[in-house]
């Protein structure tokens, strides 16, 4: 196992980070996009007379997933420039390690995942249900449960000179 490496770690540059963002925003949907397609092609050609009102709501709502996972990648990842010419900002940095990019790409893997195995049986329509409790997972980690979870303030400035006037009081009177 090779030793962890010292001090910082490199940061990338704002060239980089657009042209790997380009990159990613382009597999990811292109992953989308095959997933829907091979399900489209194989459920016209050997299931078309079994599609049911669910499996076609099913389908609309993972094409919404992927329009949506598509259009936020693209909407976070825009660059801004100056006067047209000069790179001011990259945009989110997509492949960033915990970052908003990777819950949106995770996002897009599964419900790929999920269209392409409903062709085996409809049940797998089911993984869909990881969404939301993924959802409510991160929620209750980042913002709900610290916040219910979270103690009292420690001593402030003025409770120390309370404690310590109160300290100075009780010495004077074993003193006295």
């Amino acid at each position: 196992m090779a030793p962890a490496p010292k001090g910082k770690p490199p940061t990338k540059g704002s060239k980089q980070i657009l042209v790997e963002n380009a990159a990613t925003v382009k597999f990811y949907r292109n992953m989308s996009m095959a997933a829907t397609s091979f399900y489209g092609i194989i459920t016209a050609l050997f299931y078309y007379e079994n599609i049911s009102n669910g499996v076609l709501f099913f389908n609309v709502l993972v094409l919404i997933i992927h329009i949506a996972c598509y259009q936020l990648m693209m909407y976070i990842s825009k660059p801004r420039y100056l006067n047209n010419t000069q790179l001011l900002d990259p945009g989110l940095d997509l492949n960033m390690e915990g970052g908003m990019g990777e819950h949106i790409k995770d996002i897009v893997i599964l419900s790929s995942i999920t269209q392409v195995l409903a062709l085996i049986n409809n049940y797998f329509w089911l993984l869909l249900l990881i969404l939301p409790i993924r959802v409510f997972w991160l929620l209750w980690t980042n913002i709900l449960g610290p916040w219910f979870f979270q103690e009292a303030p420690e001593n402030t400035e003025k409770d120390e000179k309370k404690k310590k006037k109160m300290e100075r009081k009780y010495k004077r009177s074993l003193l006295q």
